[in-house]
């Protein structure tokens, strides 16, 4: 369970990098979008595991 909620802080950590990365570089909105997207993904999964 330890191992499965690190990857997942992880895989949060990498994508709110890509979204603050194509936010800074002024991406098309569809690519922050989609950043945005996976992240809120991963975040809803981070809560609804109840870690």
């Amino acid at each position: 369970m330890k191992v499965a909620k690190e990857e997942l802080v992880k895989d949060i950590e990498r994508a709110r990098k890509r979204l603050d990365n194509s936010i800074e570089k002024k991406e098309d909105y569809e690519a922050i979008y989609q950043n945005s997207l996976t992240l809120d993904r991963l975040i809803e999964q981070y809560l609804a595991s109840g870690f």
